[in-house]
């Protein structure tokens, strides 16, 4: 891989681009519309391009740009977030949004090597009142905000 100068821009790009490509595709199942008349594949398409062109940008730049080489995969911390977003989707419903958005804020940041229990107890609970906000009272989901609460 001499010619990948920057691995780590290289296959941001590439992601970029088979996530815009994916976009497009399955955007094109929905009828496109116009920009005064927007269907409802015109978003992913739109957005799928932008994405393609970003991501092809960002890896032609990495075949020219030096950059570090990929650091060693930490499995822990990967774990433990995807393992805490798995938690809040499997109890958001018993539990409710706000209880189980301050466990998933406390045990992700518990993957860090600079994890203080204390401040991202208090992120959870700033987090837990804006997503009670935003989904619950703004966008009126069918969301129990606390265990029995629905």
């Amino acid at each position: 891989m001499g010619l990948i100068r920057h691995p780590k821009d290289f296959w941001s790009g590439v992601l970029f681009v088979v996530t815009g490509a994916f976009a497009i595709v399955y955007g094109s199942r929905y009828t496109l519309g116009s920009a005064a008349r927007m269907g409802p594949g015109y978003f992913p398409r739109i957005l799928g391009i932008l994405m393609v062109v970003l991501g092809a940008a960002l890896a032609l730049r990495a075949l020219r740009t030096d950059g570090p080489a990929f650091p060693r995969w930490h499995w822990r911390p990967t774990l433990t977030v995807l393992g805490s977003v798995v938690l809040f989707g499997l109890i958001v419903e018993k539990v409710g949004l706000a209880l189980s958005t301050v466990i998933l804020i406390v045990l992700a940041s518990s993957a860090s090597r600079e994890w203080r229990p204390r401040e991202s107890l208090i992120a959870g609970v700033l987090l837990a009142l804006l997503a009670v906000g935003v989904f619950v009272i703004g966008l009126k989901l069918q969301l129990p905000i606390w265990p029995g609460s629905q």
